[in-house]
């Protein structure tokens, strides 16, 4: 009997096609909406293994369901959505999508960069609204990106990507992470210092740190008035590292330039958000990876983890190494 696969999103016809050669598989049907918890719940106890997306809360309650669940394959490179002690507990392995996004989450980080300093969102709406008229030296002029210091908080593989990108803007590079990274620091100039530094150094804050218990509310008040008046906030990472209200008080009070955010707190993020009614914040939906090619590969890699999950084989990229012992 094939092992019975429950899919929590729509996927592309060559992929669904690529699972039904080997495993009995089921699918929620709804490419936009997120399948319903009680779905989830009873899905998972018929279960051999799960392939999700970053919105599915993967927790204690649900592997204590899963009788036969083997494995999920997450489609993500964070797994801040998985309770990874429950997992182990239940000997279920987690997988993730880590690499073969990393470039095209730094172009989207780095184009929202240059969408929220150049004003681009206003300047089309201006345009397409049509109070576009004339000429005029000051009309929405934004500011330079090239030669201004950019900080990064958090220089992992994204980090390091998208400092590449800022080397070629001109950029001074400063950032803050758990570790130094010297191969950044060597190749690419970048400048290593405390938090509280890069705080009041840089022109453009970029937050690509992971979700951890250390990192969650990372950004409060304290930490945007440190900021330079004139300064703009990235987030590309996780929502909860920001406290959203604190952000929009200090952008408010003009504790800070701008913000531009592909992340929230709780996502989908309300229309009637207060956050999206200020004109100097860009906001997305979480499109990081969103290029058909990157999501494909990411789907492809939780198609080979299952396959090395069924096959006795190590997979691609385990999260919770210390679980499985598999056969040499």
């Amino acid at each position: 009997m094939k092992p019975f696969v429950y899919v929590t999103r729509k996927l592309p016809d060559e992929i669904t096609s690529r699972l039904l050669e080997k495993y009995e598989v089921e699918m929620w049907p709804k490419e936009e909406e997120k399948v319903p918890r009680e779905v989830l719940l009873e899905k998972v106890k018929q279960a051999d293994a799960l392939l999700t997306v970053i919105s599915d809360q993967l927790d204690e309650e649900l592997f204590s369901q899963a009788d036969q669940l083997k494995v999920v394959a997450n489609m993500a490179v964070g797994y801040d959505n998985v309770d990874l002690q429950a997992a182990s507990k239940h000997n279920v392995a987690i997988c993730n999508t880590p690499d073969v996004l990393t470039d095209t989450t730094a172009d989207l980080t780095f184009a929202l960069l240059l969408a929220t300093a150049r004003r681009m969102m206003e300047a089309a709406e201006f345009v397409k609204q049509g109070q576009w008229k004339s000429w005029s030296p000051m009309q929405l002029v934004g500011t330079d990106v090239h030669h201004k210091t950019i900080g990064i908080v958090g220089m992992g593989k994204i980090g390091t990507v998208v400092a590449k990108r800022a080397a070629g803007f001109d950029m001074e590079i400063i950032y803050y992470n758990r570790n130094r990274h010297e191969v950044a620091e060597e190749m690419l100039g970048a400048r290593y210092c405390s938090f509280d530094e890069l705080l009041q150094e840089a022109d453009f804050v970029v937050c690509l740190a992971p979700l951890t218990e250390q990192t969650k509310g990372m950004f409060q008040r304290e930490q945007f008035q440190k900021m330079k008046k004139e300064a703009i906030f990235i987030n590309a990472s996780r929502g909860p590292i920001i406290n959203e209200q604190a952000l929009l008080d200090a952008l408010q009070a003009g504790d800070i330039a701008a913000a531009g955010l592909d992340v929230f707190e709780k996502e989908p993020i309300d229309a009637d958000h207060p956050l999206l009614k200020l004109p100097n914040v860009v906001a997305l939906p979480h499109i990081g990876s969103a290029t058909k090619e990157t999501r494909l590969a990411m789907m492809e890699t939780c198609c080979d983890n299952l396959d090395a999950i069924f096959e006795d084989r190590p997979p691609k990229t385990l999260v919770n190494k210390e679980l499985l012992t598999f056969r040499q």
